[in-house]
């Protein structure tokens, strides 16, 4: 009944032109408040899902790494029994520390990774080449593959012709490093360059396993880490624990998340920044509603009187008029809403607004998710709620006098 009510007034003429104009100012707020806020967070949506689809092609769904030390140890017997576990599909050991790779008068510091064959099937840097052939080499004759940064850096223009002066710390702990003794040098040819997100372009150098375990003298069984691609990625908390149970507290089971937390992190918060910085400007647009409601129920005084002398309690009465505020709010979100949704299926199906600059993609990214639609719509419920308060409560408490004008 007070829906009703609230219905009536919202389509009434009113005495007041000015009454017409600040409502339908603070439904066209409304409007463009919700509809920026999931334009915004789809497109944030997007790029997230871009990154961590780019990050989930370096990074695997788990990775064992030793608790302490740069090194751990696995027996042919824990690697036997990590093969056999349920839910892996495959996994890689790894062997990674820093070293100077020199071109000529050309140098840089690259995280280099020595991995075995399983590598290029367990993460997906084989599927990110871009320019060059996935070739690792072996020992004796070492090839690397090398973010598109880093070969840029280091000045290849010919892998056919270049051969690079790799410098790697041999194992030890000698305070003062010996460049005879505790270096090794070794040359090694560039036979790909691979492209998938700047943090790693510009920082490693991926080639074969045991090339880096002879140049830094490690023992058979000594690696960096396990990198592991699980059947079904959303299992990793399972096959995690069962891993670690195995394994033992020497060693640290991480999931994505786990190696990538600061990334996360930091997105989450990017996330509720936009979110709130939106709100402020909703909660500003919603003055608008109350100058609306309270100018509403000036005119209204005569009307509420009456409803009073017809039964209607001061309850009532509030109602009425909170729910002319939802009322307001709902038409607003509502067609923010469908506006919305109409400019993300836009920007999906024609890539109207352009992505600048050089990037994977050419267009700005948009993932729409009905999450965000269940927040923007609890979020202008609440605002219009609280909005409508202040002039409901007034209409409530006023004097009752049927002779009002």
């Amino acid at each position: 009944m007070n829906f009703l009510f609230a219905w009536r007034y919202f389509k009434a003429k009113k005495s007041t032109n000015a009454i017409n104009i600040i409502a339908w100012t603070s439904i066209i707020a409304i409007i463009f408040g919700t509809a920026a806020l999931i334009v915004v967070l789809s497109v944030f949506n997007g790029f997230e899902g871009l990154v961590r689809s780019l990050y989930s092609s370096f990074y695997t769904d788990l990775k064992i790494t030793p608790k302490s030390g740069k090194t751990l140890t696995l027996t042919p017997a824990q690697l036997t029994a990590i093969k056999g576990e349920k839910g892996i599909r495959n996994f890689s050991l790894v062997v990674e520390e820093k070293a100077l790779v020199q071109n000529g008068e050309y140098q840089n510091v690259v995280y280099l990774k020595g991995v075995d064959d399983q590598y290029r099937y367990t993460t997906g840097v084989a599927n990110h080449i871009l320019s060059g052939e996935y070739a690792l080499g072996d020992s004796a004759n070492p090839k690397i593959v090398l973010g598109a940064g880093v070969e840029n850096a280091l000045g290849i223009s010919n892998r056919e012709m270049t051969f690079l002066k790799v410098y790697l710390p041999r194992k030890g702990n000698a305070e003062q490093i010996n460049m005879l003794e505790d270096i090794s040098s070794s040359d090694a040819q560039p036979s790909a360059a691979f492209l998938i997100q700047q943090d790693f372009d510009n920082k490693y150098g991926i080639t074969n396993l045991d090339f880096v375990r002879k140049s830094l003298m490690m023992a058979p069984d000594e690696y960096s880490g396990v990198e592991i691609a699980l059947v079904n990625p959303d299992a990793s908390s399972s096959v995690k624990k069962k891993l670690q149970s195995l394994l033992g507290e020497n060693y640290r089971v991480q999931n994505k998340y786990e190696q990538n937390k600061s990334l996360y992190s930091v997105m989450n918060v990017e996330r509720w920044a936009i979110y709130g910085i939106f709100v402020l400007i909703m909660i500003v647009a919603a003055f608008n509603m109350i100058g609306a409601l309270t100018m509403l129920v000036l005119e209204k005084q005569k009307d509420i009187s009456i409803l009073h002398a017809l039964g209607a309690n001061r309850n009532f009465i509030q109602r009425v008029f909170l729910s002319e505020g939802l009322l307001l709010a709902l038409i607003g979100g509502g067609i923010g809403m469908l506006l919305a949704l109409l400019i993300a299926w836009l920007q999906m199906q024609f890539h109207l607004v352009p992505l600048g600059g050089s990037f994977l993609i050419s267009y700005f990214p948009v993932k729409i998710k009905a999450a965000d639609f269940a927040l923007i719509g609890g979020t202008v419920f609440v605002i219009a709620l609280l909005a409508s308060w202040i002039p409901a409560r007034k209409a409530a408490a006023q004097v009752f006098n049927l002779r009002a004008e």
